[in-house]
Formats: C-alpha cells, structure tokens, sequence
C-alpha cells in the first residue's frame, strides 16, 4: 500500500504509518501537473488545504481513500469521489477545542479592547485610561452559533462558564438536542435579531455561500461581534467592510478568507475593529499532532478493514457497505 501526503503534517502521523507497514512520501509542490504525476499510484492519500480536484483524482487509478487532515473538505472534488466509491475521510474529532478556544480568544479580545489598552501602556499614556472607547462583558450576554456539530457544542461549553445566554441554529439538529446541551434552539432570522455575538461553524456550499451579506447586516444590532473561524465567503466580505466602516456593528474576528491569503491591499486591513487571522484556529501544537494521527488512522483502519475504523469520520459512508 502506497499512500501520498500531500504538505507536511506532525510527525506522529508518520509514526502511525510506519508502526502499520504502510509506504508513503511527502510532496511538498501542489502545483497541479506535479500532484497529476506524484499521485497516480497511491492507494491513499492524506491532503491539508491543496486543492485536489477531478484531474489529479482521475489518475490515481489505484486511489481507494482520500483523507483530509482537517474537518472541511471543500479543497476535495466530492462529486469525483462519491461517483467512484473512493472513501472520504475528516478529522472529525481533533480541532474542536483549539478552534472553540480561538473563538473565545477573539470575542474577549475585542469585547475587552484589549489591544487598544495594551498599545496605551506601552506607549507611556497610563493615565488616558478614561479615554478608551467602551469595552463589555459576555455576562448575560447572546450568542448565536450557527452550526451545532463538534465545534459548536466545544464552543457553548466554554460560553457557559462565561454564563452567556447561548442560541443555536441547526437545521440538521433537533431542538431536543440542542436543549440537551442547555442551549436554546432558535430560527436563524431570529437569532440574528437579538444576539450580541455570532460564531460560524458551517461548510462552504450552495447553501452557505454569502449566507451573511448586505441584508444581514441591517438586520444585526449595532454592538454585534461577528467571529469567522469556518470558510471564507460564507461571510461576503465586501458587506462585511462596509458594515463595519460604518459601525453597522461593533466588531469582527475573522480567521477565514474568500481568498487565502487574502489580496496585500485588502480593505479588512484597513478597519481598527476587526481581529485577523491567518486560518490557523486550528493550528495550536496539540491540534496540529490530532489531526495528524487521525487522518493517518483513517487511512490504516479503512485500508486494513480494521474494527477501529471511525465512520463518524467517513463522509460519503456508502462506499463501505
């Protein structure tokens, strides 16, 4: 068994493979022709954010699983593998912490002006402490998470300790178990209505692109803080400058881009409220070693029929039945 990993991950994924007896290289180039040439006689391959469309997935005749070091899986030709019966796989269970602690990171950093305040010490100005514009608590305050899978319920957890009032809009979750985890289940026109904050953990689609735009943003209360840490464009981050320039609402943690890296000139850069990000929410150490062993395990389990496959990490599960 051959297996190609495409970017370097934690070495502990590597260990996995060789503890199994399975060969594999890493290719560091992701241009298209090179991916083309280097994957065409791999059994499985493991891919961080490269895209890895129809044309290199036609030629990996021998390709039985692809498995993404990760929870999104839009960088993949889906339709490819679905139609070809090749196994899909995701990190299912390994950022949700780091990624819920980022977002936590962003809503105290800009609901506290923290950096306001950091750059007033340090510039020798103590005493213009007054002169700060206005900094909130999360006590009590509403947050609206828009996703209810693994992140989002590590997410509501943390608002907990934080006492926050905590709505959740799933369509693919019952309101039973969104009470279940002491949330409140809530329409989405509702939710953003009333909430003081507003976390996206949703995949890019048909369904999700541009789902917060111009029309939104007229709906949102003026001290909203809108945090990104899931795709970009699910955002359109040309509604999402303007609304911010004119203070349509307070602030903005972003760690997704429509376009990665974003442009040098991008107007977000520009703006005082935001808080930026290099799409690395999940990229503290322990997550990184996470996701490098499970994306590895899928790959194991799935090509040696192991009892420990996870199939709450196989996405297209047809393929195994």
């Amino acid at each position: 068994m051959k297996i190609g990993i495409v970017q370097e991950i934690h070495p502990k994924g590597y260990d996995v493979l060789k503890r199994n007896n399975l060969d594999y290289f890493v290719i560091n180039n992701t241009e298209e022709s090179h991916l083309t040439e280097k994957l065409a006689d791999v059994d499985g391959i493991i891919v961080r954010t490269a895209d890895i469309n129809k044309k290199i997935l036609s030629k990996a005749k021998n390709l039985k699983i692809l498995s993404r070091h990760g929870v999104g899986y839009d960088n993949v030709d889906t339709e490819f593998l679905n139609t070809n019966k090749i196994a899909l796989a995701i990190t299912g269970s390994a950022n949700a912490t780091s990624v819920a602690e980022h977002v936590m990171t962003m809503m105290l950093c800009l609901t506290k002006n923290i950096f306001e305040s950091d750059k007033l010490v340090k510039s020798n100005k103590f005493q213009d402490k007054g002169n700060l514009p206005n900094f909130f608590e999360l006590y009590k305050k509403n947050i609206l998470i828009l996703g209810f899978g693994r992140i989002g319920k590590a997410l509501a957890k943390r608002c907990m300790g934080f006492e926050m009032n905590i709505y959740v809009h799933d369509p693919f979750v019952s309101k039973e178990d969104i009470a279940k985890q002491n949330c409140i289940p809530i329409d989405k026109e509702e939710g953003f209505k009333i909430a003081d904050y507003i976390s996206i953990h949703l995949p890019l689609n048909s369904h999700t692109k541009d789902l917060i735009s111009f029309e939104q943003f007229n709906i949102f209360k003026s001290n909203l803080i809108l945090i990104n840490t899931a795709r970009g464009g699910i955002i359109n981050e040309e509604a999402l400058y303007k609304a911010l320039k004119n203070k349509k609402i307070f602030g903005a943690g972003i760690d997704v881009f429509e376009k990665e890296p974003p442009i040098e000139n991008h107007k977000l850069f520009t703006l005082k409220n935001t808080l930026l990000t290099p799409h690395n929410a999940a990229l503290t150490l322990e997550c990184r070693k996470r996701m490098s062993v499970e994306s590895c395990e899928n790959v194991v389990n799935f090509l040696t029929e192991s009892k420990n496959l996870n199939e709450g990490n196989i996405i297209n599960l047809n393929i195994i039945n």
